[in-house]
């Protein structure tokens, strides 16, 4: 696995402890760098990592419309909350991060989706996901 998928993978545990523990993003962030700093050999997986979590907040507000729009007829609060998480780190790749293609970014969410969600969740992430690349200019 490489580096990059262990800190997403690291970003939606953040994000999903956050939602399902009602506290703040920035709360389950710290206790995640606490872990971090104690354990030097997840550092570079955290690093980007962190990066994700830090671009997520700063566009939490446009990156949730987007869920919002292009879910057609699913609520955020009705989504599984693992599947808010990977769509989140999604779309800020695709939108916000030019170092990654979005088939790459694509891919890895329908991965996690795949392999952390129900079984209905890759075929939902990877159409929310491709529509949403099909507005964005081209990474």
């Amino acid at each position: 696995m490489s580096a990059r998928t262990k800190a997403r993978k690291r970003a939606i545990d953040i994000l999903y402890a956050a939602d399902v523990r009602q506290t703040t993003i920035p709360e389950s962030l710290a206790v995640e760098a606490e872990r971090a700093a104690n354990e030097p050999a997840r550092m570079a997986s955290w690093l980007y990592a962190r990066d994700i979590i830090d671009g997520v907040v700063d566009h939490r507000e446009e990156i949730d419309e987007l869920i919002e729009t292009y879910s057609q007829g699913w609520t955020l609060k009705r989504m599984p909350v693992v599947d808010r998480a990977i769509l989140r780190i999604g779309i800020w790749e695709i939108l916000f991060n030019d170092a990654v293609p979005h088939a790459v970014a694509i891919d890895e969410a329908v991965e996690a989706a795949k392999i952390l969600s129900t079984d209905d969740s890759a075929g939902f992430v990877n159409g929310l996901l491709g529509r949403i690349a099909q507005t964005a200019p081209s990474a």
